[in-house]
């Protein structure tokens, strides 16, 4: 509706031909243009807008087969950074670093085997270098005894974006 109502102001504005005289509408004009048309900031705009859609386009063409060489690299640094600063006896068990969470205390790390690589997960690993602590000894004994004796109970907890807990 609004498109009518523009089009029938411009049925009201009046203009004057420079060459003849002849009064005519605005939406009667068929305009042409001889010689050279000058260049409005607006144009350059456009061409700017045109320039900037097209690198998008050639941009999303790529952006997947870049993502993938950046999630290949990223992976590949993350072994390299693991593998320099976990304990050669972790590395000895030859896990995924993907798969492997640190919690640091009481318990070193936890190992969800083969997370990455399989639909399910089949194993989970709790991972602790030995120590002299008897208190920290302690606490991994009933750890170890709660998990044998299935005295655990499972919860799930999200943050939303504003930063608070809910739990499922």
């Amino acid at each position: 509706m609004k498109l009518f109502e523009e089009f029938q102001q411009f049925r009201e504005i009046l203009c004057v031909c420079p060459d003849c005289g002849t009064i005519v509408r605005v939406s009667d004009l068929k305009l042409k243009v001889k010689g050279k048309v000058v260049k409005t900031w607006l144009d350059d705009y456009e061409d700017r807008c045109r320039m900037m859609d097209k690198k998008e386009e050639k941009f999303e063409e790529i952006a997947d087969k870049l993502r993938e060489e950046a999630v290949k690299k990223g992976r590949k640094q993350a072994q390299t950074i693991f593998n320099q600063a976990i304990s050669p006896a972790f590395r000895a068990l030859k896990f995924d670093p993907f798969d492997i969470k640190p919690i640091l205390n009481p318990i070193d790390f936890v190992v969800f085997k083969d997370m990455n690589e399989k639909e399910e997960i089949n194993n989970i690993i709790f991972l602790s270098k030995k120590c002299n602590n008897p208190l920290l000894n302690k606490i991994r004994l009933q750890v170890r005894d709660s998990i044998q004796k299935k005295k655990y109970d499972w919860q799930v907890a999200r943050i939303d974006d504003k930063g608070n807990m809910i739990i499922k």
